[in-house]
């Protein structure tokens, strides 16, 4: 009995042993995420190998893993930039972003853990700044507002993917210029409006105007044809034509024959 606790104590030494090294030589990468493995032992930061995978994963006990989240992330910030002719404009925007999962050792090597602080914000500031320097409040404020956020977009990607960071849509949300700029502006547009309008009317009145005289015209020489047509041996005819219809009519009338004018019939009595 004496015996016991001294030849069990190496074995509880020894479990406990591989316990923790079991511990240390096992992570779980979770859902989303990807794990960017460190040798302790040899050149730091593996960048020549595929980042760890989700799941459980088996590592040497001196080696460490930095997780990172690779889905699709979203950054919100509120910009104060110049426009063209140097007035303060507010520009509220919103990127979605993730890294580049085929190179995360080199973005953990190179930009570390915060790179949305360090490389995402400051790409789209700069880019925002560049590309509202080059249009007026007015341009930012109504018609080309696709084509800025465009154009930040293409900036801050050209910017991101060179730093392992992949850029995935921007969106500029709102644009707040000083009140007696926006003002100005909403009055500017209001009179453009008001002057489209008037041109509208103009040229309905005007095609209106060419739709009547088209018309009249197509009349005159409709009437100008049928009375070339209408000789004199045509109107006998039409009119004997028309003299045999009354005459079969059930009212009751009296027909001269030969009495009327060019020799048509008279119609005497109706009723």
């Amino acid at each position: 009995m004496e015996k016991l606790p001294k030849v069990a104590l190496p074995v509880i030494i020894f479990f406990i042993i591989v316990i923790v090294v079991i511990s240390k030589s096992t992570i779980t990468i979770q859902g989303g995420e990807r794990g960017v493995l460190y040798k302790t032992l040899g050149n730091g930061i593996v960048t020549d190998k595929p980042a760890l995978d989700e799941g459980f994963q088996f590592i040497l006990p001196w080696n460490t893993v930095q997780r990172f989240n690779v889905r699709q992330q979203e950054y919100f910030d509120e910009m104060k930039v110049l426009s063209s002719n140097g007035l303060d404009i507010q520009l509220d925007a919103t990127i979605w972003y993730q890294p580049q999962q085929d190179n995360l050792g080199f973005l953990y090597k190179e930009k570390g853990i915060d790179y949305l602080s360090t490389i995402v914000r400051p790409a789209l500031r700069s880019s925002t700044r560049e590309v509202v320097g080059r249009y007026t409040p007015e341009e930012i404020y109504s018609s080309k507002r696709a084509i800025i956020q465009k154009e930040i977009f293409d900036e801050t990607k050209a910017i991101l993917d060179a730093q392992f960071v992949q850029l995935n849509k921007v969106l500029v949300r709102d644009v707040t210029l000083p009140k007696t700029i926006r003002d100005a502006i909403e009055r500017k547009l209001g009179q453009e409006q008001e002057f489209l309008e008037y041109e509208f009317r103009l040229q309905k009145a005007s095609k209106e105007a060419e739709k009547v005289i088209i018309e009249a015209r197509g009349k005159a020489d409709a009437n100008r044809i049928l009375s070339a047509s209408l000789t004199d041996k045509i109107l006998q005819d039409k009119g004997i034509e028309a003299t045999l219809k009354l005459a079969q009519s059930q009212n009751s009338k009296i027909v001269i024959i030969g009495s009327g004018k060019n020799g048509m019939p008279i119609i005497l009595g109706n009723n």
